[in-house]
């Protein structure tokens, strides 16, 4: 399967996941719990039968910090799918891709990097966007939304998403997919006591629906999502993946609106291009300073 596809097959997978959670009638903690078991499981047969092998000796050297970013994986998708509870997709998908500006915000003081104009600016534009959404699709309680909170809840999730990414760079000799596999095991061991003693009847309480649909999100929406998106990444040069991780949050806003009625009022989209746009520079100048080590 050529890299391309594979990688916008998994962006597109990833951008309907709101639209799935959404109908799933079961705590956001539970949900998470039972994606990481199931994508786990769906991963680690994936290997058996592919008979890839998992540098042991390599997860024993980054163990403190493969807890610490599973941990965060964990937490990041309670908070996301609390956000789709509360609030639009388009405004929870939005507000959790301001990821990389706290990246950017944090780099200083955990990867001592620069602060430069430019990356100030991507900051500055990311945050107007935000503030364009929270005066037009935040600003109070409709109907069954509290967009507020749940705009709260999606940058409290990107605050925990850009925390796996900057652990990450510190994590060595493992492979993307070793990386994601162990976390997503980490992520369930650790959401296990908390989910097992808050509801000893998790899976007996959920419907047949919310069950078909755990399921999909589980092997389809992590276990194939990811496995086809770190597959395709030995086959694309970084500015094609950067550019085509973008269909991700563009597919969840439509998907929204086609399937759900969702919609942005002007005000917003422009938000929102000013937050995409941030992100997408801030990512774009990453890659470059990356090129830059490699040559220095």
């Amino acid at each position: 399967m050529h890299g391309k596809f594979k990688i916008i097959t998994a962006m597109l997978i990833f951008g309907s996941i709101g639209a799935f959670v959404k109908e799933i009638d079961v705590s956001s903690s539970e949900i998470a719990f039972l994606r990481g078991v199931i994508g786990s499981l769906f991963l680690v047969l994936t290997c058996l039968l592919l008979k890839k092998r998992l540098s042991l000796k390599a997860i024993k050297e980054n163990f403190i910090l493969l807890i610490l970013s599973g941990t965060a994986v964990g937490l990041n998708w309670i908070l996301l799918f609390q956000a789709y509870k509360y609030t639009t997709i388009s405004n929870a998908t939005l507000s959790y891709y301001f990821a990389p500006i706290f990246v950017i915000i944090l780099a200083p003081f955990v990867l001592k990097e620069k602060l430069t104009p430019l990356k100030v600016s991507c900051i500055i534009g990311a945050m107007i966007g935000l503030f364009l959404i929270l005066n037009n699709g935040g600003s109070s309680a409709s109907g069954s939304y509290n967009h507020v909170v749940g705009i709260l809840y999606g940058l409290s999730a990107a605050v925990f998403y850009a925390s796996v990414i900057l652990i990450n760079k510190f994590i060595k000799n493992l492979s993307g997919f070793e990386t994601t596999l162990v976390q997503l095991i980490m992520a369930t061991v650790v959401l296990s006591p908390y989910v097992l003693s808050k509801d000893h009847r998790v899976l007996s309480a959920i419907h047949l629906d919310s069950i078909i649909l755990i399921l999909t999100v589980g092997i389809v929406h992590t276990g194939m999502a990811y496995f086809l998106y770190f597959t395709s990444l030995q086959e694309l040069k970084g500015q094609t993946i950067a550019v085509l991780s973008y269909i991700d949050p563009i597919s969840a806003v439509i998907i929204a609106a086609i399937f759900l009625g969702e919609s942005m009022s002007f005000i917003q989209i422009v938000g929102g291009t000013l937050i995409l746009s941030s992100t997408f520079l801030s990512e774009r100048l990453e890659r470059k300073n990356q090129i830059l080590d490699l040559e220095a």
